[in-house]
């Protein structure tokens, strides 16, 4: 297990909770840097849609791969990632995520990591959480962000899981569950409300791009001419207002809002870390150098209290310096 603090022989463990955001999630990549570099270690893991993957990629090892491939992305790449189908629970397959992710994590199984690792997921027929624990990681990230009327479910144990963000985005509560003594939390949820409108906008385009005008401003007519009726009238606007998929991710704003909010309230972690991310829309997958840049940055303004966290829950951590700089 990746060595936790000791004190009077009573080991102290740190769990890590990764909160879902879509675009946002590449935070994560530059807030686990940024801890890491501090010389921080996590007992458990606990994550939630794109937080799944954040913490299961850095669990197998392939973060710089996640890096690499988050900075990689354009909008043209976004697209091509778009397998529209309408008739599979959701308007986009996922099939090419799912391989990308093959390319790098293979058949890893979370029970064969040695530091304990849920990916956050719901049961579309009773609304409860359930937590991933064991069996494929690359399957259980993939039912974690399996966004309700965007990715289709994943059947996994008889059962239809969809994201997690629909019940808890910031699995806080799975930290302890596991046994944290001290809990870390990176929200991504906590700087929506009332910041994605553009300045200009006569409504709010949480999505951050038209993906029907970037379609015909890029000469992606053989993309248009695939994209049955139902699916124009889904990403097409008509009037000054949002499309039914602008509806969609707008409400997705809320809901992590208005969740994450009420189980921080219930279940405080030791430190809260909340990226400045208002102004990405959750399609905005294209500006990982910000996010990233961000995550870091929140990160270091919280190192004080991180370092105060860990003085009070057992007087010094032997891995990390009181005073030491990113």
């Amino acid at each position: 297990m990746i060595a936790s603090a000791q004190t009077s022989r009573k080991t102290r463990r740190i769990g890590l909770a990764l909160s879902s955001g879509m675009a946002r999630g590449w935070a994560h990549i530059g807030a686990i840097r940024a801890l890491t570099k501090l010389g921080f270690t996590f007992d458990v893991i606990a994550g939630c849609s794109v937080g799944a993957l954040a913490g299961g990629c850095f669990l197998a090892g392939q973060m710089d791969s996640l890096e690499k491939w988050a900075r990689a992305l354009t909008k043209r790449k976004i697209v091509t990632y778009l397998d529209l189908r309408l008739r599979s629970g959701g308007l986009i397959g996922g099939a090419r995520l799912v391989e990308d992710m093959r390319k790098y994590m293979g058949t890893s199984k979370i029970e064969d990591f040695t530091t304990p690792y849920v990916a956050m997921t719901t049961d579309l027929v009773t609304g409860h959480e359930v937590w991933l624990d064991h069996g494929d990681l690359v399957e259980a990230i993939r039912a974690s962000f399996s966004l309700p009327g965007i990715f289709p479910p994943v059947q996994i144990n008889d059962r239809w899981l969809a994201d997690g963000a629909l019940v808890c985005p910031l699995p806080v509560a799975a930290c302890r569950a596991m046994g944290a003594d001290m809990v870390i939390a990176i929200n991504l949820n906590a700087d929506l409300i009332g910041k994605s409108q553009r300045k200009g906008a006569t409504y709010a385009t949480a999505a951050g791009f038209d993906m029907m005008n970037f379609l015909k401003e890029n000469g992606e007519e053989k993309k248009l001419s695939m994209m049955d009726g139902l699916a124009r009238r889904v990403f097409r606007r008509d009037y000054d207002g949002p499309s039914l998929f602008g509806v969609m991710t707008a409400s997705l704003n809320i809901m992590q809002d208005r969740i994450t909010r009420a189980r921080l309230a219930g279940d405080p972690p030791d430190v809260h870390i909340a990226p400045r991310l208002g102004h990405l829309g959750l399609l905005e997958f294209d500006r990982a150098d910000e996010a990233i840049r961000e995550g870091e940055a929140a990160v270091l303004r919280k190192q004080p209290e991180l370092m105060d966290a860990l003085e009070i829950l057992h007087n010094r951590h032997p891995r990390v310096g009181r005073n030491e700089p990113i």
